[in-house]
């Protein structure tokens, strides 16, 4: 179990239709007695937004931030596809609502898939009802295998906390470059609960906080999607929790699933930490970070073990920061390989042996400040290519 741990929830997965093949591709986390509870949420920064964004902000609006349910499908993300699709959106909601008693506003929404093509509603409407019957504690794992795309493995985490619990479920393998809460997000979709009694106003803050430091610093291609979504129920049903203590739990949880993601990223072979130290601030850290690890020459090096340090001392350059190429030092997996901005004699058969593997640090200091900034992304590589080359 993962989002069903918490007490107070209920999933369910299943196919409707909108894959072929039999594929499950219609997900449902609600509450057990489908009642409303306090939720926070982020959404995307893409202002190409999509009809389940739209539809889902409006329901928070006017619900004083409360939902009893979240329906999500995968196969079809109902983006660029007008009022149409705003329409249909918020049929689901309804048809949802419907099944389990609740109002239409009270329920959440969310797709995942292809953008520009009218979301299909004959399997919608098919669907929903069995989806609805089938909820259940036991329904986490099949609720995570219906959100996925291009996702290889469910993603879920459960993490404890000291009389509650913080359960989660999450997709994304491309189009990570996450930007909620701040500037810079995949199509990523995640949902997270707890039975911690809070309120949205402290829910919020543990929300914007976690995402901050885990969905908003991974970047898979650098692409922002129209969907980007993650939601925070709270049932309540644990009692009170210590405002910091669940802080703490959401954010162990965000970067838990955000890591799965970079893990599980099209075609990658390498999960790459890129860590900026000693920028001027920590916009000029991130803005570094950031740049290196969307960088396609630089990914491209990480994919053929190339410690071509040139290539990351170039786009610190190009990045914005505040820069001294007298300053800069590189370093792979904690050998030093550049500073002062020139070559340093180093052992290459340790940087070799770092290169090799598919967990790859990289360090590169600015020697300007004391600001740092992480950014966790992965390499580039010929499986990314064949993925995206066509409509996916």
């Amino acid at each position: 179990m993962s989002v069903t741990a918490p007490a107070g929830f209920v999933a369910a997965g299943l196919s409707c239709g909108i894959k072929s093949g039999g594929v499950a591709d219609l997900a449902l986390v609600a509450t057990v007695d489908h009642h409303p509870v306090p939720v926070a949420a982020t959404f995307t920064t893409n202002r190409a937004l999509a009809a389940p964004v739209l539809a889902s902000r409006a329901h928070l609006a006017a619900t004083g931030a409360r939902a009893a349910a979240v329906v999500l499908n995968s196969g079809n993300a109902n983006a660029a596809t007008g009022t149409p699709g705003l329409a249909d959106a918020e049929r689901t909601c309804a048809l949802v609502a419907a099944e389990l008693g609740c109002a239409a506003e009270e329920v959440l929404v969310c797709s995942t898939g292809l953008i520009g093509i009218p979301l299909p509603m004959a399997p919608l409407v098919a669907g929903i009802p069995p989806l609805t019957a089938a909820l259940s504690p036991d329904g986490a794992s099949a609720a995570a295998r219906a959100i996925l795309t291009t996702d290889t493995v469910a993603k879920q985490t459960l993490v404890a906390g000291p009389s509650f619990s913080v359960g989660g479920m999450a997709k994304g393998a491309a189009m990570l470059a996450p930007a909620m809460v701040g500037p810079p997000s995949a199509t990523m979709l995640a949902v997270l609960t707890t039975d911690a009694a809070a309120e949205p106003v402290a829910l919020q803050a543990a929300l914007d906080a976690g995402v901050a430091a885990s969905f908003d610093v991974i970047s898979t291609d650098g692409a922002c999607s129209t969907n980007d979504t993650v939601f925070l129920l709270a049932s309540g049903a644990a009692g009170p929790a210590d405002d910091v203590a669940l802080a703490a739990a959401v954010a162990v949880a965000c970067a838990e699933l955000a890591e799965q993601m970079v893990l599980d990223a099209e075609g990658a072979t390498k999960a790459v930490r890129v860590r900026v130290t000693g920028a001027a601030s920590a916009d000029d850290a991130r803005r570094a970070a950031r740049r290196v690890a969307q960088s396609q020459l630089c990914k491209c090096s990480w994919f053929g073990a190339d410690p071509y340090w040139g290539r990351i001392v170039s786009e610190l350059g190009a990045s914005g920061a505040a820069f001294d190429p007298d300053r800069v030092g590189v370093a792979y997996g904690g050998v030093v390989v550049c500073a002062g901005g020139v070559a340093a004699p180093h052992d290459a058969g340790a940087v070799a042996a770092v290169m090799a593997g598919d967990r790859l640090d990289i360090t590169a200091d600015l020697g300007l400040g004391d600001a740092v900034a992480e950014i966790f992304t992965c390499d580039l590589t010929p499986g990314y290519i064949d993925e995206n080359m066509r409509t996916s």
